[in-house]
């Protein structure tokens, strides 16, 4: 395979790299580690532009192949890794860009949900999830927005789509095969990384000032609920992890790192709300691990690519 047909024939899976470098980023941002942010923004950028123009290309020229891969769960990272990338943009402050990464998102999302939701099985992979992580995207990056004033409109919007996102979450459970947990190839933790999302919206929609008395206690007390519900989900999924270990790359482990550093960035996010000061210390702990985790599934890939291995789709 040409080093050309290597990214122009990337899986939809392929954007859980970005989601999964770009909330690194983010949370490197969160933790002072500015110069680290940036590069990893630059190559969470870059991959999206290469993503961006093979999803343009494939509904332009290969209807038929774009039709069966949005079909597929994983066709919602476009939009999941969009936001993700439109989040730390907005918090340099080029909220001009953010916006029409936002614009892109919002058009995408419903023509995949509706297609994804056509098509779901009675027993799904982690990837199911992804109708949820897809929702909450929207609503981080409107709320991030809201709290930069480059729109305060969005934040109740950001509302409407975190209610719904938690919604498809219960949805997607009812769907969930839980074998996954222990025979999965990377995308069950997913299911713990639509939580960790929805636990970062409910923090941004707790730091709104503009709610106060009993709606801001009560999405204090949500965010804390999503929170612990999360924690839980991870440690769950790591100890499945230690006694079923599953070594070697697979391109689903991408979907791994993403959840890992979305807990990390909704602890740190959750920490600086509800100001309890343990929970900084805790997400940073977790981010260290995330980035770990990403490292490892880098050098994975690499091995991999030169040993001449084709990457599970």
């Amino acid at each position: 395979m040409t080093q050309r047909r290597a990214w122009t024939e990337m899986p939809p899976a392929a954007g859980a790299f970005v989601m999964a470098t770009g909330i690194l980023s983010v949370g490197l941002h969160l933790t002072d580690f500015e110069p680290l942010s940036r590069i990893a923004l630059a190559v969470a950028g870059v991959v999206w532009v290469l993503l961006a123009v093979d999803f343009a290309t494939r509904l332009l020229w290969d209807h038929s192949r774009w039709e069966t891969e949005s079909d597929t769960p994983p066709a919602l990272t476009a939009v999941a890794a969009t936001t993700v990338l439109g989040t730390r943009i907005t918090l340099l402050g080029w909220h001009a860009v953010a916006v029409g990464l936002l614009v892109i998102a919002a058009l995408v999302w419903p023509v995949l949900l509706v297609s994804v939701l056509r098509h779901w099985n009675r027993r799904m992979p982690g990837a199911a999830f992804l109708v949820c992580v897809s929702t909450q995207g929207l609503a981080v990056l409107g709320s991030t927005l809201a709290l930069a004033h480059a729109a305060d409109w969005l934040m109740p919007a950001a509302l409407i789509f975190f209610i719904l996102g938690v919604i498809l979450y219960a949805a997607a459970f009812t769907h969930f095969d839980f074998t996954q947990i222990w025979k999965g190839a990377g995308d069950q933790w997913v299911a713990a990384g639509a939580v960790a999302i929805s636990t970062l919206t409910a923090s941004k929609l707790t730091a709104w000032p503009h709610w106060t008395g009993n709606s801001h206690n009560a999405l204090r007390v949500v965010t804390l609920v999503l929170l612990t519900i999360t924690l839980l989900a991870y440690a769950v999924l790591l100890i499945a992890e230690i006694i079923r270990y599953r070594p070697g790359y697979d391109i689903r482990r991408w979907a791994t790192v993403f959840p890992l550093g979305m807990t990390a960035v909704a602890t740190l996010s959750t920490g600086a709300v509800v100001e309890v000061t343990w929970l900084h210390s805790l997400g940073k702990v977790l981010l260290a691990f995330a980035t770990a985790v990403w490292i490892l599934v880098a050098v994975e890939w690499a091995v991999s690519t030169r040993m001449g291995r084709t990457p599970v789709a």
